[in-house]
């Protein structure tokens, strides 16, 4: 994906947010829907850190696993809007939307948009035992042995279920897909051999295939990735095939705009660091950093491109 910045403001942003430090010794929580260790934690992990020391507040993750982010997201719809409670969403935000036939929230009225914070592309890894080296020969295999490669998802409506199901529906193959709460368990049973294939983040990823624990078959992005070239992307035998996992900031409905505004200015502030960005870029992410406005924009649209993936392919939850 093309790395997008919030560079238009980042040089009265940055000075703004020198005078933006008030309520010293506030605390703020910034909840994740997701276990320990994973891409989405170690987003979260990395901006509170910094926001913190930027705004000389506190900011705390509180990790909030299940129901492919569902329960965090519920808690932060109903929390007070004053700013002190955050959520660090992920693809499955949107990809929920329609996964879910009766969410109890609203996933784009029923919180302020703050920040799209990062983005990454996975690799589709395989345990050595799959006797298959690339994509046409695993959709050889999954059309020989229908069901009988099964899919470690981090959890229903994650980016990595979602990208399941594409392949499935365009290369007309049966995988069994099986569902887990977080990457951390998903990724110890495809190295233990109890599952064959997983979308795995880069840096989730990169140790395994050095030591030859696991195999890569093709990158999710259209392109290669510049950290792992000899990859292909799996677009080269799915045509059209493209998407990245991404990591967003809300905050309860009817946060106050100028609050909105400031936590943005803070976030875009960390994106644009060079340093930060390195970091990230170690863990397999591309920094962002945006607008409230234009991620409440990017919302609605991964929203409807992935809601029509939900309804062609038939996947339900909940």
């Amino acid at each position: 994906m093309q790395r997008r910045t919030f560079m238009g403001a980042l040089g009265a942003g940055a000075l703004a947010v020198s005078g933006l430090a008030k309520a010293q010794g506030a605390t703020t929580r910034v909840i994740v829907g997701a276990t320990p260790g994973g891409g989405t934690d170690t987003v979260a992990r990395t901006l509170a850190a910094e926001m913190g020391r930027v705004l000389g507040e506190t900011f705390m993750v509180d990790n909030r696993p299940g129901a492919g982010g569902n329960i965090a997201a519920q808690e932060i719809a109903r929390a007070k809007p004053d700013g002190r409670t955050l959520l660090m969403c992920y693809t499955s935000h949107a990809i929920n939307a329609t996964l879910y036939p009766n969410l109890p929230f609203d996933p784009v009225r029923g919180f302020t948009p703050i920040s799209h914070v990062a983005n990454a592309p996975s690799i589709l890894v395989a345990h050595p035992s799959v006797k298959a080296d690339d994509m046409a020969e695993l959709i050889a295999l999954a059309k020989a042995e229908p069901g009988a490669l099964s899919m470690a998802l981090p959890g229903i409506g994650s980016a990595g279920h979602l990208g399941a199901e594409v392949i499935k529906m365009q290369a007309g193959v049966d995988l069994l897909l099986v569902p887990y709460k977080g990457t951390a368990p998903a990724m110890n049973d495809l190295i233990g051999g109890q599952v064959s294939l997983m979308f795995a983040g880069a840096a989730l990823a990169q140790g395994q295939l050095q030591a030859g624990a696991l195999k890569p078959l093709g990158v999710s992005s259209a392109r290669r990735m510049e950290e792992f070239p000899a990859i292909p992307p799996i677009a080269d035998t799915l045509p059209g095939y493209d998407f990245s996992a991404w990591y967003g900031l809300l905050g309860p409905a009817g946060m106050d705009a100028a609050q909105a505004k400031r936590l943005s200015q803070a976030a875009a502030g960390v994106l644009g660091d060079p340093k930060i960005q390195r970091r990230l870029l170690d863990e397999g992410l591309i920094a962002v950093g945006s607008t409230p406005a234009d991620f409440q924009q990017f919302l609605q649209t991964e929203i409807s491109r992935w809601g029509k993936v939900v309804q062609a392919s038939g996947a339900r939850a909940g």
